[in-house]
């Protein structure tokens, strides 16, 4: 692959919803760059970028390739991204480091569920956006119905630039309504007589378009002068890079008809790394702020947004160079770790293919291979000019699974397994629940989650069974009582005696401990065995052996032996005034209360509100969105939500989406209470 400046590099993702053709346009993009001799396809599991068993099995993307195609003296980095939308996270990641993206819409869909979440996500993140309609070629395609929709969805600033020449199986190619011709059949040809009206409105829009981009273009535009292709592109450029605009073309990339015209579109109207802003990060050694440029005169720095563990070429990291160049950089600083590291070799990657580069200037994107000390979220820079960047924030689980070994050999692989997915995926989270003794895997939804246990079988050969997360329930403490523990033993010599009244209260805190003890009923030095005999005995409590907080036990009167007393006897003694207290103490369940919020379409907020009251849970209230969303916060029992990813999807079409976070222990109703404790005690 040859050598590109900064100047001549597109960085640029390719989003849209499951099955609307991302994949088959790598195909074509690259098939016409010329890096491929035949295009791959779907369903013969052969293309570049769907190359894990996982994505062929399920015939979509389930993780970010990178493709980069040679085009008119440029280099497009493209990033084919997943499309379901449990993989926010990594998408999070490839808009960090592109500034152009290229949304890609089914014509016999329209507007779906994916195109929305990723449309909000490029509009959050104010990426230039070309917007490509695929599949013109199928039967039942409505083309001026989707244009519709899609100019309704993503408002006046979309605008058709492409226009299609026939319908269904007589779509023939387009008309390009600022070079005011035709592409019928992959020919240039002349805009066929029935379509010159519709090029004309179009080319106006256009124009007006272009024409606000300058005071003497809008001059010239309402004085009826035409505008030169060139001024044209200009301005077209300059409203592409303001997202003042954003283009529409049609295609059907199976026969690769306007995919031409999209890459054309890329290189001349989306950005390259010298038009962007400059990049703010922070001396990892001071925190002092320091700005970066995308030139190759500045200090070598770059941003690691991605990592894969291939069984045979190891860690692979991708990394977009912010500032400088790879030349001569042997040596790199992980400014995350402050490690010192050895840069064998750089590459570019096609897919999974590795391709040797000799420099990677400024803006490009590259990997390194068999650096295990780096990871997603990691500055690399030069040792003498150091630089971090801020890592993009992963999102947290919203479901989680137990996870089980089905046998001693996988169990012995599964931790080491585990491990290295997380390197590659660190939106997903493993942690073990000390009471319950489960392994829990958290993730995004079933797909998410999924994934990850298909990808655990296939390239680590582990085989894990699935069970019901168990809820961490607390017991407390509802009234106040007393009670004497009464220890004595004797079995000749030394015998163990230790008597304490103690009383039991609810308290806001877990556990506090407090003495009333005069006349020295109890010695002072057993008041610390009192307390760690409480302390011990609440780790399990008296209905179904859950931890207890809430409680403030008092010790106020007691009696000992001068011969027979110590420690363990009065932390037994303790222990078992506890036991006596609760006939009286009115101990409970206590369940854990998280915090959900909820983002959906208007449409959804009453369905929303009536299933969260159903679920025991209290809407504390909604909040407007930006994007026209609403965001209904509640306070639900964490019992109730255990599978919530898969029943919003199912009531909100699969539109909406939620966060959670644990807030606070909240009263189990009483008509709850014996069926938690039966189902406990069972286990």
């Amino acid at each position: 692959m040859k050598e590109y400046l900064a100047n001549q590099i597109r960085n640029v993702a390719i989003l849209g919803h499951m099955g609307c053709g991302k994949t088959t346009l790598c195909e074509s993009a690259l098939f016409l760059g010329k890096a491929i001799a035949k295009k791959g396809e779907i369903e013969k599991k052969n293309t570049v970028s769907d190359y894990m068993i996982e994505e062929q099995t399920r015939q979509t993307s389930l993780s970010t390739s990178l493709i980069p195609v040679e085009w008119k003296d440029c280099k497009i980095n493209f990033l084919d991204t997943p499309g379901s939308e449990e993989f926010e996270g990594e998408i999070e990641q490839v808009l960090s480091v592109v500034k152009g993206a290229v949304i890609c819409i089914d014509a016999t869909k329209g507007i779906e569920v994916g195109t929305q979440r990723y449309w909000e996500q490029l509009r959050e993140n104010n990426v230039p956006t070309i917007i490509f309609i695929n599949k013109m070629n199928k039967e039942n395609v409505k083309f001026e119905k989707v244009i519709n929709e899609v100019i309704d969805y993503c408002g006046p600033k979309a605008i058709p630039i492409c226009w299609p020449v026939g319908k269904e199986n007589d779509f023939q190619g387009f008309i390009n309504c600022v070079l005011k011709k035709a592409w019928i059949k992959g020919v240039a040809s002349p805009v066929p007589a029935e379509y010159e009206e519709k090029e004309e409105e179009l080319h106006y829009q256009l124009s007006e378009k272009v024409a606000e981009t300058s005071e003497g273009l809008m001059e010239k535009f309402f004085a009826g002068e035409p505008l030169s292709e060139g001024e044209f592109n200009t301005g077209l450029r300059a409203s592409l890079l303001g997202c003042d605009l954003f283009p529409i073309v049609v295609g059907n990339t199976i026969d690769n008809t306007g995919v031409e015209a999209l890459l054309d579109m890329v290189v001349e109207y989306l950005p390259n790394p010298t038009d962007l802003k400059s990049i703010k990060g922070t001396n990892p050694k001071t925190g002092e702020p320091i700005v970066r440029h995308s030139r190759d005169n500045e200090p070598f720095s770059a941003y690691v947004f991605k990592t894969i563990v291939d069984p045979f070429l190891g860690t692979v990291n991708f990394f977009k160079v912010y500032s400088g160049s790879t030349l001569g950089m042997n040596e790199v600083y992980i400014a995350n770790t402050d490690q010192t590291v050895k840069l064998a070799g750089v590459n570019t990657i096609m897919g999974k293919n590795l391709i040797p580069v000799d420099v990677l200037h400024a803006g490009d994107i590259g990997v390194v291979s068999k650096l295990g000390e780096l990871q997603t979220g990691y500055t690399i820079c030069d040792k003498k000019s150091l630089i971090k960047y801020e890592p993009v924030e992963a999102p947290t689980p919203v479901m989680y699974v137990a996870i089980k070994a089905k046998t001693k050999q996988d169990e012995d692989k599964m931790s080491n397994a585990l491990q290295k997915l997380n390197l590659e995926d660190p939106t997903f989270e493993i942690k073990r629940n000390p009471e319950t003794q489960q392994l829990l895997l958290g993730g995004a939804g079933t797909t998410h989650i999924g994934y990850i246990i298909e990808k655990m079988k296939n390239m680590f050969k582990v085989e894990v069974t699935l069970e019901e997360p168990k809820v961490v329930y607390r017991e407390t403490i509802r009234k106040t009582g007393s009670a004497q523990g009464r220890h004595k033993k004797q079995s000749g010599g030394a015998g163990q005696f230790g008597d304490v009244w103690i009383r039991f209260e609810p308290s806001e805190q877990d556990f506090e401990f407090a003495s009333e003890v005069v006349g020295g009923a109890v010695p002072k030095n057993y008041f610390p065995a009192v307390e760690k005999g409480l302390q011990d005995c609440l780790e399990h409590g008296p209905l179904a052996g859950f931890p207890v907080i809430g409680v403030r036990a008092v010790l106020y009167d007691g009696s000992y032996h001068p011969v027979d007393s110590n420690e363990i006897s009065f932390k037994i003694a303790a222990a078992l005034a506890f036991k006596e207290a609760c006939k009286s103490i009115k101990p409970t369940i206590l369940e854990p209360i998280m915090e959900v919020k909820v983002i959906v379409d208007n449409d959804y907020v009453g369905d929303v509100m009536g299933d969260m009251n159903k679920r025991r849970g209290q809407v504390l209230g909604i909040e407007p969105l930006p994007s026209g969303k609403q965001c209904v916060v509640a306070h639900v029992p964490e019992a109730e939500i255990t599978k919530y990813a898969t029943d919003l999807k199912a009531m909100t079409q699969a539109s909406g989406r939620f966060s959670r976070k644990f807030v606070r222990y909240d009263d189990v109703p009483e008509m709850l209470v014996s069926k938690i404790v039966a189902e406990y005690k069972k286990d």
